[in-house]
């Protein structure tokens, strides 16, 4: 611990980064009854904190190790890190990056200077060959978060704000990636001000460290979320995971709904618009003081980048709400007879609004509606679903149904009476040529395509649900070429609002 903090205290960051200002959150402050404070990492010259560590490290290499270059693997904002740092000392890089990484990422890291090689379609397919390249080139890898110099240079983001409020400090929330952040600020802080407490917080199909920490042992998790891409890491550091046992006092998992409603926060604070990754903080100090209670505390938030893809915004918005829990969606079945939609609205609906509406024609017996209802917490979920049933209205509560959320709400039309045998699948897409090309490949003559659905949210990955006709006893062939295609895929045959709404 001491080691680290004499790397803190003479690392040489600031000969590429900037000492980031502290804000103060006032409105948001008033609402959550705390004083609230952002830490602006989003306003560094890449957009992120990343620069600090990758700097770092690359201006302690030898004349010898600077002469033979550098080399990462990364699809985001420690490849830019790199690419800017190594531009700073005049010396060659070279970062390996997965082929779905969109082009707007690509072409800011080869702005800085960069060689920028495309291989694979994830981060450890590009990182296996950034490792053949290092044996091949002798260039020196820059590890983004695994490193003591990487580490003592996200650590000079605590160094800044204990001097920039001297006062007390209650809790500094910090994102979790592989641990580079959340290790450097926690080992700064509890060496000279143990009582602040250090919470970590990652988003819930994310959560390699906050698992590896319950564990006892680093945890290799088969998929991570493909939302906040900036802390899509399948295993935790060694050299972090041993500083986070010593220095996390807890760690706080958020939904996307959540986080989306943390971008809105920090928005709504600065008028800046953060990365998914960026707002995780913010998310999880938010449910930290709704779950805890807690008021009068002063509670440090870490926007730790801002390197958001502008198509995104749009996904971002349609889970605020949600987030925010001041939206509920509800699948209600009501008689197909004169009258029945007035009395849903005016008698049940009430005072409330609707946010979204979707019905179509389907028996003629009953309709099944799709709607949204604002509320104002999440005890008013169940209020209304059992003013329903009281009603006599059938309901199903879909806010937390992902499948609802990301699709249905989307093409709500009704069944077809000609399908048979109909299986549902959510597939995550690489955003890449040839993606759908490569699924109808593994599945060509052998499946029919019963119902497709896919729109653009702005990420590395694209949501697509597929319905495929499937015959008897044919299940385990069918799965065998899913597995086989490679792509992350979940089946949603079982999902109530399949059966209800399509």
């Amino acid at each position: 611990m001491q080691k680290i903090v004499r790397q803190i205290l003479t690392s040489k960051v600031y000969e590429a980064a900037v000492e980031t200002a502290l804000d103060e959150a006032n409105e948001l402050s008033a609402l959550l009854q705390n004083r609230i404070l952002l830490k602006r990492e989003d306003t560094q010259p890449v957009f992120s904190f990343k620069i600090r560590g990758a700097y770092n490290r690359i201006a302690h290499l030898s004349p010898e190790e600077m002469q033979r270059g550098v080399i990462a693997a990364s699809a985001g904002n420690h490849a830019q890190g790199v690419a800017f740092s190594a531009k700073l000392l005049s010396i060659r890089s070279l970062i390996v990056m997965p082929a779905t990484t969109p082009a707007i990422k690509v072409s800011a890291v080869r702005n800085y200077g960069a060689e920028v090689i495309l291989h694979g379609t994830n981060y450890s397919e590009a990182a296996a060959h950034a490792e053949q390249l290092i044996r091949e080139t002798g260039m020196v890898f820059i590890h983004p978060f695994d490193d003591e110099l990487v580490i003592a240079g996200q650590g000079t983001v605590a160094d800044e704000l204990l001097r920039q409020n001297p006062g007390t400090i209650d809790a500094v929330f910090v994102p979790v990636g592989g641990g580079g952040l959340i290790s450097g600020i926690g080992a700064y802080i509890k060496a000279l001000k143990p009582d602040i407490q250090i919470i970590g917080v990652e988003p819930s199909d994310s959560d390699a460290m906050a698992q590896s920490l319950e564990q006892g042992k680093r945890v290799d998790l088969q998929s991570v979320s493909i939302f906040a891409d900036g802390v899509a890491v399948r295993k935790v550091g060694k050299k972090t995971f041993e500083f986070c046992k010593r220095v996390v006092d807890d760690i706080i998992r958020v939904d996307t709904d959540e986080l989306c409603s943390g971008i809105k926060s920090v928005y709504h604070a600065t008028r800046s618009i953060v990365e998914p990754a960026g707002g995780l903080a913010m998310a999880g100090l938010i449910k930290y003081v709704r779950d805890s209670g807690c008021t009068g505390k002063t509670l440090i938030a870490i926007n730790s980048g801002a390197n958001m893809n502008f198509e995104r915004l749009r996904y971002v918005a349609e889970r605020t709400r949600i987030g925010e829990k001041h939206e509920a969606l509800f699948g209600v079945t009501i008689p197909e007879k004169p009258g029945s939609l007035k009395r849903f609205c005016h008698d049940l609906v009430g005072e409330r609004n609707i946010t979204e509406f979707n019905y179509r024609l389907a028996e003629r017996t009953k309709a099944q509606i799709f709607v949204g209802i604002s509320i104002r917490d999440s005890s008013e979920r169940e209020t209304f679903s059992r003013e329903l049933n009281r009603a006599g209205y059938d309901n199903i509560d879909l806010t937390d149904n992902d499948l609802a959320k990301t699709h249905i709400r989307y093409m709500v039309g009704g069944r077809s009476i000609e399908v048979k045998n109909e299986k549902l699948f959510r597939f995550w897409f690489p955003e890449t040529p040839g993606a759908l090309t490569r699924f109808l490949d593994a599945t060509r003559g052998h499946r029919n395509i019963s119902l497709f659905h896919y729109r653009m949210q702005g990420g590395d990955f694209g949501r697509v649900l597929i319905g495929l006709e499937c015959p008897d006893g044919d299940d385990d062939a069918l799965y065998q070429r899913l597995d086989e295609l490679g792509y992350r895929y979940v089946e949603e045959t079982g999902n109530p609002a399949y059966s209800m709404f399509l």
